[in-house]
């Protein structure tokens, strides 16, 4: 990971994208363009969209559906960002074949086919400058490191081939702050929304938090509560479970970095 200080971070998403395609940031993207959307990314084959489409809707707040490409496109709505290829505009990809891991490149050029169909799913990277200004922390934040992400014992309803667990993303909140994170959080149902689970992780079939399946851990302190949200790391679950035939997705917190605001997806 390139590891410059907090102050040269990219500080808008063309900046981000633009040190991204460069390999000038190859890192996680959290806190990065403070204020701007990010979102999660799934690419399948044109045969499977469809189907991966029904999974999303029958499960919104783990896969909340931001934008669909085209078959072929590498380019999202106009409307998210603005000189985009998303084949370089991701720091690290994953690619799943037959439920099998294969590759992490850091771009698409020997993985890209004219019939593939790219999904923007909402990120709860967006919803942290918000935490952060409400005066609730975020550890990952302040460690500079990945949020830690966990595989629950959760199903997601299955639509056709498609099925998995649960994944879930969680943050220390101390205990007397908890209610206003679920506030803060809430207004921002487009990027997984409020948490799906508050306290005792053993409830969601997580045995040790020290250890996550993907990210990085964070320290629990005294007086803090583990509150778990919804994560958009969920397709890359479903991708082993399911044993589809081919999906790309982003690398666990190596996000695509949007043009938009992030204040202009939040309600109420």
């Amino acid at each position: 990971m390139a590891t410059p200080g907090i102050q040269s971070h990219p500080q808008t998403g063309r900046q981000a994208r633009q040190a991204i395609r460069a390999g000038a940031w190859t890192g996680p993207t959290a806190g990065l363009a403070p204020g701007t959307v990010q979102a999660n990314l799934a690419i399948l084959p044109q045969e499977q969209a469809f189907d991966f489409l029904r999974f999303c809707v029958r499960n919104p707040k783990p896969c909340p559906v931001l934008d669909v490409t085209a078959p072929g496109s590498w380019q999202p709505s106009p409307r998210w960002a603005q000189d985009v290829d998303l084949r370089t505009d991701l720091p690290r990809y994953r690619v799943y074949q037959a439920g099998e891991l294969v590759d992490e490149p850091t771009e698409l050029g020997r993985w890209w086919r004219d019939d593939l169909v790219a999904f923007l799913l909402g990120c709860s990277f967006t919803f942290e400058r918000a935490l952060v200004a409400a005066g609730v922390p975020v550890r990952h934040l302040e460690c500079g490191c990945n949020v830690p992400m966990y595989r629950t014992d959760r199903p997601c309803q299955p639509a056709g081939p498609f099925h998995g667990p649960l994944v879930v993303s969680m943050r220390p909140i101390p205990a007397d702050l908890v209610a206003r994170a679920v506030q803060v959080t809430s207004r921002f149902p487009a990027v997984h929304g409020g948490p799906v689970h508050i306290g005792e992780p053993q409830a969601l079939g997580i045995r040790d938090l020290a250890q996550p399946d993907y990210g990085d851990p964070v320290a629990v302190h005294p007086g803090e509560v583990p509150v778990f949200w919804a994560c958009g790391v969920t397709p890359q679950a479903v991708a082993l479970a399911s044993r589809v035939p081919f999906m790309i997705t982003h690398a666990p917190g190596h996000m695509f970095v949007t043009d938009r605001l992030d204040e202009e997806l939040a309600v109420g």
